[in-house]
């Protein structure tokens, strides 16, 4: 059986995790300026819902490790970013916990990014990290909200999830959107999730991939994508293994216009 011939990739190669990986703090525009300033015309963040139904940028469950949640929140209150409505985390400090000159900080709404990227033709892969127990109702609601942004754009976000469940609730909402699984393990059927989800890619902790399973994915027509690579050893074996695309923290060290 002959290799199925892959659609056109329309993403560059190096993908900023984050904004700027480490250099800001992390899914705030703060972060997206200074990766674009290093030259990225890619980023990663990630998207849950707030207690009333609005997409933003948080990577962890709670708010205590990237916010001032702890000093701002009564101690009785939930820390979870997702038990809260947008109008409380709005107020919050996502920068000062980085560093002083990124205080006062805001938490960005997944609008407040998509507004930002389309004018400067940025282009932007959208990881769904749902609270536990939203997984199917984030995947559908930040799909719908990126169909909407995005309308008429030529190149869409790219959804991507570790959870099946949120990538079904994507592709049920906004089919147009190409999807892709995460994998931080090869779990047993993960390639047959992967191809009923019509996932265009699949996105693995970079040590994962050799050339067997590079071949595998790409045989399939799907492509191969990596994260979060940070020493360039580890860079130039997955490029030498010929994968698609690398996600990365740091954006001082890969410079995307060069590699």
């Amino acid at each position: 059986m002959s290799a199925a011939i892959p659609a056109p990739w329309p993403y560059p190669r190096w993908i900023a995790h984050r904004g700027a990986g480490k250099l800001a703090p992390e899914n705030t525009l703060a972060a997206f300026r200074l990766g674009a300033q290093y030259g990225y015309r890619m980023f990663e963040c990630d998207a849950k819902l707030s207690a009333d139904g609005v997409p933003f940028l948080l990577h962890d469950a709670t708010l205590d490790r990237t916010t001032n949640a702890a000093q701002r929140l009564d101690s009785t209150v939930s820390r979870t970013g997702g038990d809260h409505p947008f109008s409380t985390l709005a107020q919050l400090d996502a920068g000062a916990w980085h560093s002083r000159s990124y205080a006062g900080e805001p938490l960005p709404t997944l609008e407040h990014l998509a507004r930002y990227c389309i004018a400067n033709t940025f282009l932007l892969n959208i990881e769904i990290k749902p609270t536990p127990g939203l997984e199917e109702k984030t995947g559908r609601v930040v799909a719908e909200h990126a169909a909407r942004l995005w309308q008429g754009q030529a190149v869409p976000p790219l959804l991507s999830s570790f959870r099946p469940e949120a990538l079904a609730g994507a592709r049920a909402t906004a089919p147009q959107l190409p999807r892709a699984l995460l994998l931080d393990t090869l779990w047993d059927g993960w390639h047959g999730v992967a191809r009923e989800l019509g996932c265009v890619a699949i996105v693995c902790n970079h040590a994962l991939w050799d050339a067997a399973l590079v071949a595998q994915v790409q045989g399939d027509g799907l492509r191969a994508l990596s994260y979060t690579v940070n020493d360039e050893w580890a860079a130039q074996r997955l490029i030498d293994l010929g994968t698609d695309g690398i996600i990365t923290d740091r954006v001082d060290l890969f410079s995307p216009a060069a590699l």
